[in-house]
């Protein structure tokens, strides 16, 4: 794995985990009728990394991984689309988690290196 490879899977990692505390952020707010009021100006440095990230996967990774990033950001484009005010919480929570669901794909498609894989994933 290069060192630019190493670079972009780490960037994936951490958005992943942005995402993910953007998540359990609202997931108190499940149950509340009200609209989600979500931070727009953070989610949008989330897009723009994740837009980033797709465009320098190309030639660097599988296609099937540029695919789960592009479908990653589509997906953050349209929350953001309809952020702030607009959708309820439980919408935005279901939202959240199909963009952590493109970013874990997109994890799986990276080739691990064998050093850093768990000893039971090492062949």
């Amino acid at each position: 794995m290069t060192s630019e490879q190493r670079q972009l899977r780490q960037t994936v990692m951490f958005l992943r985990t942005s995402f993910e505390a953007v998540q359990h952020s609202i997931a108190g707010r499940l149950e509340d009728p009200l609209p989600c009021w979500m931070d727009t100006g953070m989610l949008s440095m989330l897009a723009r990394e994740l837009t980033r990230c797709g465009h320098q996967s190309k030639p660097l990774f599988s296609a099937s991984t540029t695919e789960q990033l592009y479908l990653a950001s589509q997906q953050c484009e349209l929350l953001l689309k309809q952020c702030p005010g607009v959708l309820s919480s439980a919408v935005c929570y279901r939202q959240l988690a199909a963009i952590r669901l493109s970013l874990s794909n997109a994890l799986q498609h990276i080739d691990t290196p064998t050093k850093r894989r768990w000893l039971w994933q090492r062949n």
